[in-house]
């Protein structure tokens, strides 16, 4: 495991993001665990936070013009992210969308810089895909590029077919989707950790019922 997944599963369990049990997601599934990355929220841990998805994007050296944070939790996670990377020398435009248009002001439903050239999606995690495609479409609209899409946590699981919601969206719209750490992670993680070796079996079922 690398060191920005080690890190980035420490906050996520020492800060409750991350948890594990009986969860009824939004989608109807019975999952044995839950990621919550608003919780990830506290103090210190927000550089760090910061700091592994600045690591993949470093690692897997992606090139774009701007950053997009989906409402509600990609705003803060791209807004930390542009941040790292301007303190340490590189500047990207950030942009977010409002879950209503505005009509009036400065009107429409994108806050900041307008999405310009290839654009990087940050946000949480990636279930079924149904906000990632409303992002991307979002980006389309402003006649701008979703080139890659960085999440924290990619469930692995089927979208509307039997694919992965991840094979689906880099299908339909050309779209790199990179994550920080996925299910098979966390299973791995789990196996080699006794404090939670009694959700491996749980995870495993999990995996083989709904992952793609």
């Amino acid at each position: 495991m690398k060191a920005y997944q080690k890190k980035f599963l420490k906050i996520a369990l020492a800060t409750e993001a991350l948890e594990f049990g009986n969860f009824t997601l939004k989608s109807g599934r019975k999952s044995p665990y839950f990621f919550n990355a608003a919780k990830m929220l506290k103090g210190g841990n927000i550089s760090e936070l910061a700091w592994c998805y600045a690591e993949v994007i470093k690692e897997k050296e992606l090139v774009f013009d701007s950053i997009y944070g989906p409402a509600y939790k990609g705003i803060f996670i791209g807004s930390i992210v542009a941040m790292q990377f301007s303190i340490n020398g590189t500047e990207y435009p950030l942009s977010f969308n409002r879950k209503e248009v505005k009509n009036h002001g400065e009107g429409g439903n994108i806050i900041g810089s307008k999405p310009d050239g290839n654009i990087l999606i940050i946000d949480d995690v990636l279930s079924a895909g149904t906000a990632a495609k409303e992002s991307i479409e979002i980006i389309k609209e402003n006649g701008a590029i979703p080139k890659f899409f960085l999440i924290g946590l990619d469930r692995q699981e089927k979208g509307s077919s039997s694919l992965s919601a991840r094979d689906q969206l880099e299908d339909a719209y050309d779209i790199s989707v990179i994550s920080i750490i996925n299910l098979d992670t966390l299973i791995s993680f789990v196996n080699t950790s006794p404090e939670y070796e009694q959700y491996l079996a749980e995870l495993r079922n999990y995996r083989e019922l709904w992952g793609a």
